[in-house]
Order: structure tokens, then C-alpha cells, then sequence
């Protein structure tokens, strides 16, 4: 340990005579969990990582004048939060996309969803965000604060009070350093937290894993392969909640569910799960067999658990399985 801190520093100096191999070693252990942090800010896998290229250009442009006073790490997660609200003030959210599952009329949906930005994240760049250090007053765990439940409550929050959340209770940085970083008063900090607070109660967040969710999930994905409706729906919670974003509807219920899935599987369709990571929950890249005998890429299914039911079930674009290593397209049988 007491090579680390002049190991540090001569990064640093070498970084500010404009040493870039030096700027890139001093800044790379924080890289996954400031692309974690643009992530919760933004809701958008794609938007994260744009967003942690420009932190990374404006701490390469701003490092000569760092002076020290707090430390890198907060330095840089205040160019982060604030690249973020940036993003959210300015930038134009991505709209609604209309329906574009070919062969499939959709039912009634329950209700249209605001979110319809959300992007789900690789497990894979999760590694090692547990073992982040957290300050006293953090209330959620990494893991629990990367969970598309909770990054869907946090996007309905005022920017502001998503970010002193986001500071406060996921990271635990003292309401000293985030009044800092984001340039406002103690009061103001305090407040905003409150605020949040209150707006995020309002939204359930799912539970820790349990023991037997793994044999949940095996039933699951049997009775989705088979077309098994009845069966899938006797495995979701009264309450269940289906999305997919970009599009924007919503399916609350098992009788809305359940309509939905005899559309998606009527006049023969049937699909092939192959099970992923996302945001710490069980997901599946879903393939449709096709005519020409091979399985597509049709998107990727999301579970939130809970209970020993299942609580949530997310459907996204097929656009978004390069980022979890799957193919466009697998053979027939195998693969």
C-alpha cells in the first residue's frame, strides 16, 4: 500500500506534462464505474458510454489544472454527474418507436411507458462494482442500484435530484462534497435528496435473489420455448409488468400478459432462450425460427424476480445482443 500513493502521483505529474500513456493508467481503474455511474444517470447503455468518452476528454483537457483538494476519484465523478445533467437538459431523449414485431398484432397495451430510452447493461462490465468503496451513508448496494427497476425509477426523476441520489445514496459522498460537485448550497443538497427519496419510494424495487429462483427461471424458459402460456403466466406475480423499450407499451396483469403472449406465439411461432446477465438479473437472447431454418435474433428478455414469481419481464431490440457477445443469427438446433 505505501507504493501506491507515490505510484499515483507520479502518474499524475507525467499526466499533466501531458504524458497520455500516464493519463490513461491513473484514470483506467475508474473507468467501469464511472460508465456504471453515466449508466444510472442516463438510463442508456449507448448514451453511458458516450457520455464517459467526453468525461474522459474533459479530465484529459482538465487535468493540468487538478490541484489535489479532493481526491481524483471525486474529481472525476463530478465531471461525470455533471456531463450527465448536461445530457439530460440538452439533449432530446429518444422518442417512442412504433411497433415493428412482423406477423404480430399487439392487444390493448395497459398504458404507454415514459422510459422508452432504457437500455439493459452487460453483466460482464459489472464485474468488481461490489467491491467499490461506498461511503457511510450509502443505502444501496452497487449491484441493487444497477437493476432495471431501480435505473427506471431513477430516470423519473427531476435531473438534480437524481443526481444528489445518485451521490448520496448508491455512492455515499457526503452532502458536503455533492453541494460541491454540483455547485449549490448544503440546503439545496439536502432538499433535493428528500425529494428523491420520497419519488423513489413510490417504486417498487426488486428483491435479493433467492434459492430458488434458478429452478424458476429453468421453468420458465421450458414453458416459453414450448408456447406455453398458461404455464408462463402461472409463474408471474398478480401484478406483473411487461415492457419494451423504445417501444412504449406497457402489458399490467395476467390477463393482459397472457393476451399478449397469444399473439406472439400464434400461427406457429416459437422461440429459442439462450441465457445472459443483465443489470445483475436473469436474461435471454430470444431467436424466432424462421422459414429458412435458422433461429433470429427477435431481442433480449429480462426478469426481475421476486417472491418466487416473476415480477417484471422486459423485452429489448435485438440490436442491443452484440453487447452481450450473441449472434445475429444461431443454427436450427444447437448452438
Amino acid at each position: 500500500m505505501r507504493e501506491e500513493a507515490p505510484l499515483a502521483a507520479d502518474l499524475l505529474t507525467r499526466a499533466q506534462r501531458g504524458d497520455d500513456a500516464a493519463f490513461a493508467a491513473l484514470t483506467e481503474p475508474h473507468r467501469r464505474e464511472l460508465l456504471a455511474h453515466c449508466y444510472r444517470m442516463l438510463g442508456s447503455f449507448q448514451d453511458a458510454e458516450d457520455a464517459l468518452q467526453d468525461v474522459l476528454v474533459t479530465a484529459w483537457r482538465g487535468i493540468g489544472g487538478f490541484a489535489g483538494r479532493a481526491s481524483l476519484r471525486t474529481w472525476l465523478y463530478r465531471i461525470a454527474t455533471n456531463r450527465c445533467l448536461n445530457a439530460r437538459r440538452d439533449a432530446a431523449r429518444r422518442p417512442p418507436q412504433a411497433w415493428n414485431v412482423p406477423g404480430v398484432v399487439p392487444p390493448e397495451p395497459s398504458r404507454l411507458g415514459e422510459v422508452v430510452w432504457l437500455q439493459p447493461f452487460p453483466e460482464a462490465l459489472m464485474e468488481g462494482l461490489g467491491e467499490l468503496p461506498a461511503g457511510p451513508e450509502a443505502r444501496y448496494e452497487q449491484h441493487e442500484s444497477m437493476s432495471l427497476a431501480f435505473v427506471t425509477a431513477l430516470q423519473v426523476l427531476p435531473p438534480r435530484q437524481l443526481a444528489v441520489l445518485v451521490l448520496r445514496d448508491v455512492l455515499g459522498f457526503s452532502a458536503a462534497e455533492v453541494a460541491e460537485m454540483l455547485d449549490i448550497s448544503l440546503d439545496a443538497a439536502n432538499s433535493a435528496l428528500k425529494r428523491a427519496r420520497a419519488g423513489l419510494s413510490a417504486r417498487p424495487l426488486p428483491a435479493a435473489p433467492s434459492a430458488g429462483d434458478e429452478g424458476l427461471v429453468a421453468r420458465f424458459v421450458a414453458a416459453y420455448e414450448a408456447a406455453d402460456v398458461d404455464t408462463v403466466v402461472s409463474l408471474l406475480t398478480d401484478d406483473i409488468f411487461m415492457s419494451m423499450p423504445p417501444m412504449p407499451f406497457e402489458y399490467v396483469g395476467h390477463d393482459a400478459v397472457h393476451e399478449f403472449l397469444m399473439m406472439l406465439f400464434a400461427g406457429g411461432r416459437r422461440h429459442s432462450l439462450v441465457p445472459i446477465r443483465a443489470n445483475g438479473q436473469p436474461a435471454f437472447g430470444a431467436y424466432l425460427l424462421g422459414p429458412d431454418g435458422l433461429r433470429h435474433a427477435a431481442g433480449l428478455f429480462a426478469l426481475e424476480l421476486r417472491d418466487g414469481r416473476i415480477g417484471a419481464l422486459m423485452r429489448f431490440e435485438s440490436t442491443v445482443l452484440p453487447w452481450f457477445g450473441l449472434p445475429r443469427t444461431l443454427p436450427a438446433t444447437g448452438g
